[in-house]
């Protein structure tokens, strides 16, 4: 089944706030190594990808956001456990409306930090394009 193709739908938040700090979270790769990047998560079956957004940023990060506009899709391959994996993930531009004192986040840290020193932090390539975009909507 080498040649099967597994196509994975996702969605997540680049939230920020009035303070132009954007949230992020800490946690681990399918490597197991540790990385920073924003919250997202698979759309599930009867969900929109703005429903999925804004669930997965809450459950990840204890943050309830709304959407303000789409950022872009990101489109990328991946293998996992010998399985070819074509995922997409439909990225929106967000801010906070309720911040929660989480116990059971799904992550290691979730922080805050300066969108205009934001990639410093970011341990993927298309998060560093996706803040630049989102630099150019704000």
């Amino acid at each position: 089944m080498k040649d099967n193709i597994k196509f994975e739908y996702s969605a997540g938040g680049v939230v920020v706030n009035d303070n132009k700090e954007v949230l992020l979270i800490k946690t681990k790769n399918l490597k197991n190594e540790t990385v920073i990047t924003f919250p997202k998560g698979h759309i599930e079956k009867n969900e929109t990808s703005q429903e999925a957004a804004v669930r997965e940023v809450k459950e990840e990060t204890g943050v309830e956001a709304s959407i303000i506009k789409k950022i872009k899709d990101v489109e990328y391959w991946f293998i996992h456990q010998g399985q070819k994996i074509h995922k997409k993930v439909t990225w929106y531009l967000m801010k906070p409306v309720k911040i929660d004192k989480v116990e059971n986040i799904e992550v290691e840290e979730v922080f805050w930090y300066d969108i205009n020193k934001v990639e410093e932090m970011l341990s993927y390539k298309s998060d560093k394009e996706l803040i630049a975009e989102v630099k150019k909507m704000i």
